[in-house]
């Protein structure tokens, strides 16, 4: 028996390419399984669910190695295990089949460069988030209301001493997180923006 797997890490992702290149290969669609997950994460429901359905002589097909995972542990181990149980594993863009030597070796290797890839992604990630800290610049969510700045913007704003958006240049913050504090203390509404037809 054959069965297919494909993975996207986002709900955005569009699956039709993986789901296309498995039907070609022979995988019935009823036999495709699909997680939305990370590479790097364990638990997978619909990959546990096709090891678990996987019997010696079947095949697995997936598009690519990093659809598999892009962990160099999980690929090498799950593969390892099909090998024991007679169980075959087809990456159809990479042409690797491990039911040959050739497949095998192939597909050892092609995991130690995911892995590879995976760590220049996150090392490149980081040399750009310190090198905008040098530049004064700091990555994550945008600030919020400290406890000590949330009841003086809540004064000024009771008081009508200041506008919004003179708070929100005051305590350098978005606009939006002024609102926000607010709505939740005073339910206060946001003023709407003027447009063109409410301009008098």
């Amino acid at each position: 028996m054959l069965l297919g797997y494909c993975r996207t890490s986002t709900v955005d992702r569009n699956l039709d390419h993986q789901i296309d290149a498995l039907l070609r290969h022979r995988v019935d669609r009823d036999n495709v399984h699909v997680d939305i997950a990370g590479g790097a994460k364990a638990s997978r429901p619909e990959f546990d669910l096709v090891m678990q359905l996987l019997r010696e002589g079947d095949t697995l097909k997936v598009t690519r190695l990093d659809r598999l995972s892009r962990s160099v542990l999980y690929p090498v181990t799950h593969g390892a295990e099909l090998r024991e149980r007679g169980i075959g594993l087809h990456l159809i863009e990479q042409g690797i089949d491990t039911a040959a030597m050739e497949g095998r070796a192939m597909f050892g290797m092609l995991s130690v460069l995911a892995e590879l890839q995976r760590e220049l992604i996150v090392a490149n990630t980081n040399d750009g988030l310190a090198s905008a800290r040098t530049r004064g610049r700091v990555g994550g969510r945008r600030p919020k209301l400290t406890e000590d700045q949330a009841a003086p913007a809540q004064r000024l704003h009771g008081e009508r001493e200041k506008t919004v958006q003179q708070i929100a240049d005051m305590f350098d913050v978005p606009r939006s997180t002024v609102y926000g504090h607010l709505e939740r203390e005073t339910a206060v509404p946001r003023q709407p923006k003027k447009t063109a037809a409410m301009k008098p």
